[in-house]
């Protein structure tokens, strides 16, 4: 197949031979007796043997020559301009080819000069785009990683202690309970990046009802009620004088709620937390507002991401956003066709989380 090189150049080779071809064609048949007409006048000195004059074959011969010269010219002009625009084209195309390569290799770094031709500066921009987004998701990926090696040291270390210890004779059986309660730990990790894989793939294990989401609401209170009451801090709920009805998964919706309430937990040190449930006509919304330290407009967003820390003056670092809770819970949300915000004041002004679940139960459910 030929090359684009030598498509583009017998492209404006042949397009400059036909126009030539039929300029050719028109103004020799037309000038030497349109010439003849306004120089002589209709009929004069015309040559009565063979219908024609002197001066029109001497006008005939004069503009074949000019043309087949014009001719020459106007195919050698077009050839060097159309090797010149197909290299100049085929320069920037390498240049594009250029990047696609580096990024298919990993030089996520690497970014494509915008060349001048409109068409292919999109596509450069495009690909620098891509690159930007790869290189995103490859740092989320080693973040990832880092972080779970990170959350399994810690209970495989201490279960890795404790082993050591009952086979050297320095623990007794008794002390095999906190073996399991590590276990435990990584169990829930490996369930959390389970739920969490499914949930980023759109393949959440749902069983939507028709529950009443004000109800669900306070029984999930009145279980981490305790937890308030140990830290000295007060949990208020403001439900609806009716029913919620919505229709979700339950045991879904109640992990959303405990996560939420936990981290409420976590980040408020003096005050409490106040549970709001409004409804309108297809909305339902719960809204957590707690008196704790609040977040950073920068956090605001990030603390969605998988691993992202916020660093805490209570605990150095506390739950929220430090593992994987709210992005699994805004992916829960989001799989109802609802969605998880956050909103706050500032630092050391509280922070507040709103979940939102569509009221009418035709709506179309992920599963």
């Amino acid at each position: 197949m030929p090359s684009l090189t030598m498509r583009l150049f017998a492209s404006h080779v042949l397009v400059a031979v036909v126009g030539a071809l039929v300029t050719f064609a028109v103004v020799r048949v037309a000038a030497p007796a349109v010439f003849e007409e306004r120089a002589t006048g209709p009929g004069s000195g015309r040559n009565r043997t063979n219908g024609s004059s002197p001066l029109r074959e001497v006008v005939a011969d004069a503009v074949t020559t000019a043309l087949l010269l014009g001719v020459l010219a106007g195919v050698i002009t077009a050839a060097a301009l159309g090797l010149l625009a197909s290299r100049r084209l085929l320069r920037s195309l390498r240049s594009v080819r250029s990047g696609t390569q580096a990024i298919a290799t990993g030089d996520y770094r690497y970014r494509i000069p915008v060349p001048p031709e409109a068409e292919l500066a999109a596509v450069a921009a495009d690909v620098n785009d891509l690159a930007v987004r790869l290189a995103d998701t490859e740092a989320r990926r080693v973040r990832l990683l880092s972080e779970v090696a990170h959350e399994m040291r810690t209970p495989l270390t201490v279960i890795d202690g404790y082993a050591e210890g009952v086979l050297d004779g320095v623990f007794d059986a008794a002390e095999l309970v906190q073996i399991e309660t590590e276990v435990g730990r990584l169990r829930r990790l490996a369930d959390d990046l389970s739920t969490l894989s499914r949930a980023e793939e759109g393949r959440l294990d749902l069983h939507p009802a028709d529950i009443d989401l004000s109800d669900l609401v306070v029984q999930v209170t009145g279980r981490m009620r305790p937890q308030f009451d140990d830290a000295g801090l007060t949990v208020t709920v403001h439900p609806p004088p009716r029913p919620v009805m919505v229709c979700a998964d339950a045991d879904r919706i109640t992990q959303v709620l405990i996560n939420l309430l936990g981290n409420a937990l976590a980040a408020t040190e003096v005050g409490g937390v106040n549970i709001d449930i409004t409804a309108d006509r297809d909305v339902a919304t719960v809204t957590v507002t707690d008196t704790g330290e609040g977040l950073d407009p920068d956090d605001v967003e990030r603390i969605f991401e998988r691993f992202y820390r916020v660093p805490s003056r209570r605990r150095g670092e506390h739950d929220l956003g430090s593992g994987i809770g709210l992005t699994i819970s805004r992916d829960i949300a989001r799989a109802h066709g609802g969605d998880l915000s956050a909103d706050s004041p500032g630092r050391g002004h509280g922070a507040r989380f709103t979940l939102q679940l569509p009221t009418r139960s035709d709506h179309p459910i992920r599963r």
